[in-house]
């Protein structure tokens, strides 16, 4: 049956609300809102193939006067991404007095390769993927992976290869680190993710 998760922003105003269905792989479809750096609604299709590997992430953002989207496909012979744009996000940036963003996609898919789950700019939700695939909620404690993942940045939707440290701490917690960005995830016994300090807070409804 499927789940209704949701998360508070603690960074930002804003929230994400996911539904969730676990079947042979896990799939799950959502929306995002946040005002940083400017007002913006983010909608997300996600899929799993049954290894948890992500197969395919489809991503739309849309603010006052543009919208992009990206698609991103994983196949036997890598991945595949595909971009959609329309008005001027960089317009609506400067106007906020912020930096303009990177094109939306990849030039360089290849980049990817090593890469098999995805993670979404602002999203609690993403964290869990290599959690679960790799079984880290019920894993000895400091057992550690060292991945490479798709970042999708929200809202430019450029994407960029990172690399990101998973190490189980012990019952219902994970460290997580990126870059020089270290944190502890709090997550539930299916590897979901329930508090991620500074960024997202879940309500567990019941």
């Amino acid at each position: 049956m499927p789940r209704s998760l949701f998360w508070s922003r603690t960074d930002t105003a804003g929230a994400e609300h996911a539904v969730l269905d676990d079947g042979a792989g896990f799939a799950a479809h959502g929306t995002q809102l946040a005002v940083d750096p400017v007002p913006y609604t983010c909608r997300y299709r996600l899929e799993t193939g049954s290894d948890g590997a992500t197969t395919s992430l489809a991503v739309e953002v849309e603010g006052a006067g543009w919208s992009r989207s990206v698609r991103l496909e994983r196949g036997a012979d890598g991945w595949r991404v595909r971009t959609g744009e329309q008005g001027d996000l960089d317009a609506a940036l400067r106007a906020a007095g912020q930096p303009p963003a990177g094109l939306p996609g990849i030039e360089d898919t290849d980049r990817l390769h090593a890469a098999l789950d995805v993670d979404l700019g602002g999203s609690a939700l993403f964290n869990s993927l290599p959690i679960r695939r790799l079984g880290l909620a019920g894993a000895t404690s400091s057992t550690e992976h060292r991945i490479t993942v798709a970042w999708v940045l929200v809202p430019s939707l450029e994407v960029v290869t990172g690399e990101q440290v998973y190490t189980a701490l012990g019952p219902g917690r994970v460290g997580f680190t990126s870059d020089t960005f270290r944190t502890e995830l709090e997550v539930d016994g299916e590897g979901l993710v329930r508090h991620y300090p500074g960024l997202a807070d879940r309500a567990d409804l019941g």
